[in-house]
């Protein structure tokens, strides 16, 4: 009988799940030198936030086939030392969707009805009636920035108040937003139309402080705030600015930029609500999410796929010398594609050609979903992953395999279509480095071996390469690639620059000002 060793408390149901077909250790509060000396008995490892899962933990972890995270976030855990030791690490982030949706719409009401503050005057001996006049939600715009698990289950509940609901998230289909019945808008239209507005997006780096002074002065007036999510979405300084105007009724914050706040100055405005991160805190999510944790743990032990794992999945031994490669082009593309795009997502189309379409491309399709999803969402997207997750936000897919190609002997070309229109980029494998080969219309030859690649559409004009070259020099650039592909002499054109340093978005703004140029867009590998 398999060993789990439980190293962080779950709820009950959790451990009695793995108690009906393992042997379960329940210690708690282990250092990392106690953790480690006993780890090698055991097969299967659960933890929560507290136990840190580091390289060296995983070294001892001789027997282990599996770690589980009760929970969503693996930051305490080391994935790439977990999938250099070929062990899957499974998580539960379903279990608390409803626990944070509730806790968002709980918020919002006590906004509107000035719950928080009517309560302390009653505490405190008063009956002050008018004093706490609130506002219904019934007629009121709600707009939700993201609409992954929470945002989505937010949307059903909000329909029941009748509220109007509008949305922002570039990264689903209009057709999953039409289905929860939102409106989708940009982020600067949905902050001017909104009464209410909650934000559920992921943490990345597009999304850090993506409430700032430009945003608030731009939100509705009378509207209010809310943030179940994560505090690093808001610039707090800009907030507690605009909380001392007029144009904020008021915030509801669960989340800080740091945990705990300490003496925070937003704790003590009267605009301001404050949880202490309760989003994902109910029995019933607690019992989800460690019996979804403790499910996915029984399945790896028996020999079967779990259906969160956030780390890559092995390659099957016999198609790894030919697809191998081709995993890396897919994810290349893929995150070009999510880069390159304007507007919202509507659908993929991913096209096989040459030896990689003999075989089952399974593994391939799910690369170009995990890079085309990974920068932006917060979530651990891989192999196994990525195809859930794209039909979960509503992008439809399609095949294509060819078996004779022209031009390489094997190819991954994939064309997202967008409300902006559609993109294409196709790669290939050449002494197994993953190469972009065409962009659009233009054939090139890309190695993305540099951390940036500066992608330039211009006319094709003597001198407009030098000036590029001299406008990053100037500026300390160090250029490590460049690759050109045009239509035809003195047409359009398209110049790929590999960048060993990111370009300030001033010095891009000068490079789109320099004649002929007709766009220039930076992407982060």
């Amino acid at each position: 009988m398999p060993r789990i060793l439980v190293a962080d408390p779950i709820a009950q149901e959790g451990v009695d799940l793995l108690g009906s077909r393992a042997e379960v250790d329940s210690k708690h509060g282990l250092t990392a030198p106690e953790l480690m000396e006993i780890l090698g008995g055991y097969d299967a490892l659960v933890v929560r936030s507290e136990t840190k899962v580091t390289a060296e933990v995983i070294g001892a972890g001789k027997k282990l086939q599996v770690i589980a995270r009760a929970g969503i976030g693996v930051d305490n855990i080391d994935l790439e030392a977990a999938t250099s030791a070929g062990i899957p690490v499974v998580n539960a982030p379903t279990g608390n969707t409803v626990a944070a949706a509730e806790h968002t719409l709980a918020l919002m009401l006590a906004l509107a009805r000035n719950i928080p503050e009517a309560h302390r005057s009653v505490k405190g001996g008063e009956w002050r009636r008018s004093a706490f006049m609130g506002i219904e939600v019934r007629n009121k715009t709600l707009g939700i920035a993201g609409l992954g698990r929470v945002g989505t289950e937010v949307a059903r509940r909000a329909q029941s108040f009748g509220m109007r609901l509008v949305g922002y998230d570039p990264f689903i289909s209009p057709d999953h937003a039409n289905r929860l019945g939102v409106e989708l808008l940009t982020l600067d239209e949905m902050l001017a139309q909104s009464d209410f507005v909650t934000l559920h997006t992921p943490l990345t780096d597009g999304t850090q402080q993506m409430i700032g002074a430009r945003q608030l002065a731009l939100i509705k007036p009378g509207a209010r705030l809310i943030n179940v999510a994560r505090g690093e979405l808001i610039d707090e300084a800009a907030l507690l600015e605009a909380l001392d105007g007029d144009r904020l009724a008021g915030v509801a914050l669960d989340v800080f930029a740091q945990e705990p706040p300490g003496d925070n100055p937003l704790l003590s405005h009267s605009k301001v609500v404050a949880t202490p991160h309760l989003g994902a805190s109910t029995q019933e999510a607690q019992r989800e999410v460690a019996i979804e944790a403790a499910e996915q743990v029984l399945a790896v032990l028996a020999g079967e796929p779990a259906r969160n794992t956030v780390n890559a999945p092995f390659l099957p031994p016999e198609v790894h010398a030919v697809l191998a490669p081709y995993i890396q082009v897919g994810l290349i593309v893929g995150k070009l594609l999510t880069h390159l795009a304007e507007g919202q997502f509507v659908g993929v189309t991913i096209r096989y050609e040459g030896e990689i379409a003999q075989h089952n491309t399974a593994m391939l399709k799910s690369a170009v979903l995990a890079g085309l999803l990974g920068p932006v969402t917060g979530e651990h997207v891989n192999l196994i992953n990525a195809p859930f997750l794209a039909q979960q936000r509503g992008l439809s897919l399609t095949e294509q395999s060819n078996e004779a190609a022209a031009e390489y002997v094997s190819m991954i070309t994939a064309t997202l279509d967008t409300t902006g229109g559609p993109i294409t980029v196709a790669g290939t494998s050449m002494r197994d480095e993953a190469h972009v080969v065409k962009v659009n219309d233009y054939w090139l030859d890309i190695t993305p071996s540099s951390p940036y690649l500066l992608f330039v559409d211009n006319q094709d004009q003597p001198g407009l390469i030098g000036a590029v070259g001299t406008l990053a020099g100037r500026h300390n650039i160090n250029i490590s690639s460049m690759d050109v592909g045009r239509l035809n002499p003195r047409g359009m054109a398209m110049m790929v620059i590999g960048l060993d340093d990111p370009v300030p978005p001033a010095v891009l703004e000068e490079i789109k000002a320099l004649p002929q140029i007709i766009n220039a867009r930076l992407v982060s590998l």
